[in-house]
């Protein structure tokens, strides 16, 4: 008897040894000893399991219950982030598991330039595989997100301020977080041009709106004052701007890079700063820093028209007569 429960208990002693090192194995081997990297996509909720599952699909492991209940004893089961990861199948299961749980997804650049409308940095999105257009169209007119940061529009157009950000690839609210990340950005960078006091709706309309026709006006970093001062003194003598940027914009999506005479007599579009006086509705892009400060701070001169020299920069005058010699000489000589 005494045997026979001797050999008994070293049989389970067996089991036991051969079951430690087959879970060591298990959780500490390469998964793969030749190994590949790829980049598996987690996104908001998933669980473990469905998480292992989606690994067997990209054939990364097999038994997704067993891999799921290494999660559970290891801890790290819980508490896994959304987003994409490049992963390694060098790595060892255990590994794999720290890496989803406490390793950074990965961070996608998103380059906005100046002098963009809504819509061309919503392809620019697009392109960027971080959110569908429609996803972005639906933010930049979201009342609630526009009303959240003190937007005084309809849209976000004007506010989505160009920079270089950095975003991670997540589904969901995607859209929501990026045109919120914009708009965050932009009372940041133009802090200091609104002073101690919180600025009103109708101001930051108004500059943004004219920082807007300065951005679309002119490349040339010292012009931008200056422009700015010409739209001013038009506004104060009752002039109507005739700005063809303005005219384009209320064009919309449909433009084809061909202005016409019609449209600059069409009374019909609410930006066509020929036919309408004052500042058109809203902004037409989003200006950058650089031409919100001027907007803030126009030159004082007497001049009221300027016209492209075809070199980037610009002839300003002070009369019709003056401009319209200009015209002649940069235009149609």
């Amino acid at each position: 008897m005494k045997k026979t429960l001797m050999a008994i208990l070293v049989l389970f002693l067996l089991i036991a040894l051969s079951g430690s090192i087959l879970a060591s194995h298990y959780a500490f081997l390469p998964i793969e000893r030749s190994g590949r990297e790829l980049i598996i996509r987690i996104e908001s909720g998933q669980t473990l399991l469905q998480i292992a599952e989606k690994l067997e699909e990209q054939q990364v492991i097999a038994h997704p219950g067993l891999f799921a209940l290494l999660g559970r004893l290891s801890g790290t089961a819980t508490g896994i982030q959304a987003g994409e990861f490049r992963i390694d199948t060098r790595w060892s299961r255990l590994k794999l598991l720290e890496h989803l749980h406490s390793g950074t997804a990965i961070v996608h650049r998103l380059q906005i330039p100046e002098g963009l409308t809504w819509w061309e940095i919503g392809k620019l999105v697009q392109e960027s595989d971080l959110a569908s257009f429609e996803d972005f169209s639906a933010q930049v007119h979201n009342a609630t997100l526009l009303a959240a940061h003190n937007i005084p529009a309809q849209s976000a157009e004007g506010f989505l301020f160009p920079e270089t950000y950095s975003f991670q690839k997540r589904e969901g609210k995607a859209a929501h977080s990026i045109v919120s990340r914009m708009l965050e950005q932009f009372w940041k960078a133009t802090g200091p041009i609104w002073g101690n006091e919180p600025p009103g709706r109708e101001r930051v309309l108004r500059l943004v709106t004219l920082a807007s026709l300065v951005e679309k006006e002119t490349a040339v970093a010292e012009e931008r004052r200056r422009i700015a001062g010409v739209f001013t003194n038009r506004l104060e003598r009752g002039m109507r701007l005739q700005c063809d940027p303005t005219v384009i914009y209320g064009l919309g999506r449909s433009f084809d890079g061909n202005l016409q005479r019609r449209d600059l007599r069409d009374s019909s579009n609410p930006y066509n700063t020929y036919a309408h006086a004052g500042l058109p509705p809203g902004p037409i892009c989003s200006p950058g820093l650089a031409s919100i400060k001027a907007a803030a701070n126009p030159a004082e001169h007497d001049y009221l028209y300027f016209v492209a020299t075809g070199d980037g920069g610009h002839h300003f005058s002070s009369n019709l007569r003056e401009h319209n010699k200009a015209v002649r000489k940069y235009q149609l000589r």
